[in-house]
């Protein structure tokens, strides 16, 4: 590994550069601005440039060493400096995410597990002693979603609040979204806005969470720090990021209904019935949104086509998530990079069932499966925590796997017409190729390859003489059912040695898959966006 981030950093031509570019196919993420009265417009334009300042604070979160290379590289006119400029954009750092992070410029260390989240010279060991040596009030803090670990000039650990380490981009931050909550006239809109400023400064997320859920305008903003996957020794520090959209109200409502089966599909879950939760939070909304922005975590490299949040365990138990999909962003998903991936990785017979709907719907039910099943570990924690690093890979898979099982679910009870079970398991295996593309050192990647590997060990997805995959009816139903169940039970125990392992030797891409994934050489990986959109709002407003 060594020697291959070492050759690739020091061989990165300008053609090497942009080969590894290419694998994003620059696109058109944009939205319809034309029915927002002058005063939505305005809001939006100040939420927009909120959302700028995610990249600066993300960047800073993920190296130290970030910003000083960044403006290096912004001085570099030539042409390898400007491919150079570019993939760091795009990667959001000098790392190739499809290259198992390995550096693409010269001088760079490999990518740090801790991030910039705990101390340099820290060793995950002795964090992980110094949060266990606190009493528990303090041991929450440390441990919690909104602080960075530092040394005090004794030496010894401490902890800083987000609003204090980052306060300078998140003051203006909280200034512009002020504004926008003077601008707009949508009361749930204004009130999320000014709540999330507040919560920039003080820390507390929790009001403006809450303010968040229930949240119901033609603007759909989700801004701040979220997901831990950057925290790669604990999973516990929440990166920062954006996505703005507008609501697209047709998609929206169709999916309401799905959210009334929720129940049903927990009672049903192939578990034993003592890890089923007997009662859910309040059904919790769903929006479709067209994106028009996005920003730091949520914009570098692959690009995001739903998100599940809160995740905050409190609001999880009171209200369970919301989910949010990007609807403009799977269409171009779909378009640029599934579809020519079924010409190569499906068998003939089965290329003509996949399709958009089948897409979608599945990436709904993913988003929909993460809020059900185990939620608390046998050892009284959270199976985020129990599981740690292992964590997201596990539940990428369950979110997954499950949401097929629940799809199935929906079918045999009519809910759903019965023409999606002839579509559906083709265009997950389908889509299974384009996001083990992503490399298995990213959460959704692995995930997908314990998926696949089961999945054929089980005969339920083949390889024909010609390398070409195909899936097995009469056997498919079973072995999903089965492995919904595999990975909930273990997410119960909390066994994070057994997880650790499964990933290790089932999470990896065999020689079969490699085949194939080497004739995919020449199809995008993923979509490079251009927002569009965001840039004429910007450009109005300066004028």
């Amino acid at each position: 590994m060594f020697l291959c981030a070492f050759l690739l950093a020091i061989g990165m031509d300008l053609a090497s550069l942009q080969k590894i570019a290419a694998r994003f196919a620059p696109t058109e993420v944009s939205a319809n601005l034309a029915g927002l009265p002058a005063q939505e417009k305005a809001a939006l334009a100040k939420i927009v440039e909120a959302a700028r300042l995610m990249d600066p604070l993300y960047l800073r979160q993920v190296w130290s060493g970030n910003p000083p290379l960044l403006l290096e590289l912004s001085q570099d006119a030539t042409p390898l400096g400007r491919a150079r400029l570019h993939l760091f954009v795009l990667q959001k750092g000098p790392w190739s995410s499809l290259d198992h992070d390995a550096p693409f410029i010269p001088g760079v260390p490999f990518k740090p597990a801790e991030a910039s989240f705990y101390p340099p010279g820290a060793t995950k060991e002795e964090v992980e002693a110094w949060q266990k040596s606190l009493p528990p009030g303090e041991r929450e803090v440390a441990t919690g979603f909104f602080t960075t670990i530092r040394r005090k000039p004794d030496g010894s650990l401490g902890w800083v609040p987000y609003s204090l380490e980052y306060q300078d981009l998140l003051g203006r931050a909280a200034q512009l979204l002020r504004e926008a909550s003077q601008l707009t006239q949508q009361p749930t809109l204004k009130r999320f806005l000014a709540a999330r400023a507040d919560a920039f400064l003080s820390n507390d997320y929790y009001d403006s969470d809450v303010a968040w859920m229930e949240l119901d305008a033609s603007i759909e903003p989700t801004i701040g720090p979220y997901e831990v996957y950057t925290d790669g020794w604990f999973n516990q520090k929440a990166a920062f990021e954006a996505f703005i959209g507008l609501r697209d109200d047709a998609e929206s409502q169709k999916l309401v209904r799905l959210s009334a089966e929720l129940q049903g599909i927990e009672d049903a879950l192939p578990i034993d019935p003592k890890l089923r939760n007997p009662k859910l939070g309040a059904l919790a909304p769903i929006r479709v949104i067209n994106l028009i922005f996005a920003s730091g975590d949520g914009n570098h490299g692959v690009q995001t086509a739903a998100y599940n949040l809160p995740n905050d365990e409190r609001i999880v138990q009171e209200r369970g998530t919301k989910r949010i999909m990007l609807k403009n962003v799977q269409e171009a998903k779909f378009r640029k990079t599934l579809l020519p991936i079924s010409q190569v990785a499906l068998g003939a017979g089965d290329r003509k069932n996949v399709s958009f709907d089948a897409f979608f719907t599945h990436i709904l039910m993913h988003e929909l499966m993460h809020g059900l099943g185990p939620h608390q570990a046998a050892q009284g924690i959270t199976v985020r925590k129990a599981m740690q690093e292992a964590g997201s890979a596990l539940e990428e898979a369950k979110a997954d796997i499950s949401g097929l099982f629940a799809l199935q679910l929906l079918v045999d009870k009519g809910v759903l017409d019965r023409a999606l079970e002839r579509t559906m398991y083709v265009t997950f295996l389908a889509s299974a190729f384009r996001s083990i593309r992503f490399g298995l050192n990213e959460a959704h990647g692995k995930g997908i390859a314990l998926q696949l590997n089961t999945l054929l060990d089980a005969g339920a997805v083949r390889v024909a003489p010609d390398g070409t995959f195909s899936v097995v009816p009469v056997k498919i139903r079973e072995a999903v059912a089965k492995l919904t169940s595999e990975i909930m039970t273990l997410q119960a125990s909390g066994d994070v040695a057994r997880a650790r392992d499964w990933l290790k030797t089932v999470g990896v891409i065999r020689p079969e898959v490699q085949r194939l994934l080497d004739k995919l050489s020449n199809v995008p990986v993923d979509i490079e966006p251009r927002f569009t959109a965001a840039e004429r709002l910007r450009s109005a407003e300066s004028h």
